[in-house]
């Protein structure tokens, strides 16, 4: 979040998009190249050193398992290189498919907010339908088992999809208050 503040001086009269795009191009490949040496290297930024496996895949899976919280190095170089590439590439796309995702851009809390308290809603349904117990999403404890509670990755990606979907109204409504009531400063927070 840090970084985005700081990376707003770059949007100032005093930089071109040209400007801003080399310049963000060079910080995000030199991320990716300093997260690929140093991963490579295997002895620094990151807790759990990658092996190799009996097949490609499984190597390939090894080098990219970071430690996300808390954030290791390795963890930041590989996920903001990419956003910065990211941030460099789309500064001027254009259409229906950049409006969408434009909305959640501009109330990005207010969208953090209640999709923690969905997610939290749709796993305690899907506890209790699997057999689990919805009373286990409210227990704070390490000591639950959750053995096998869980679903696949399409599930998960299925219901990632899904909660966009179903926030998008309401992420847009909300950005349509907050434009209309610019007197209400409390708004921006949100």
């Amino acid at each position: 979040m840090a970084l985005g503040y700081y990376f707003g001086q770059f949007y100032n009269k005093d930089w071109t998009a040209p400007q801003r795009k080399r310049l963000f191009n060079r910080i995000g490949l030199a991320a990716l190249i300093a997260f690929i040496i140093i991963r490579f290297l295997n002895i620094y930024g990151e807790v759990l050193p990658w092996e190799i496996y009996e097949t490609k895949m499984q190597t390939v899976m090894s080098f990219f398992n970071l430690t996300k919280y808390p954030p290791s190095l390795l963890f930041l170089l590989a996920t903001l290189g990419v956003s910065i590439l990211f941030l460099a590439n789309s500064e001027n796309w254009k259409g229906r498919l950049s409006n969408f995702f434009s909305v959640f851009g501009r109330v990005p809390f207010f969208y953090y907010v209640v999709h923690i308290y969905l997610i939290r809603i749709l796993a305690s349904i899907a506890a209790e339908l699997t057999g689990f117990g919805w009373e286990m999403m409210i227990q704070n404890t390490i000591e639950i088992q959750l053995g096998n509670y869980g679903f696949g990755l399409p599930v998960v990606y299925m219901v990632w999809i899904g909660i966009i979907l179903v926030l998008y109204p309401l992420c847009r409504w909300y950005d349509n208050y907050k434009m209309n009531n610019r007197e209400k400063w409390w708004l921006s927070y949100l």
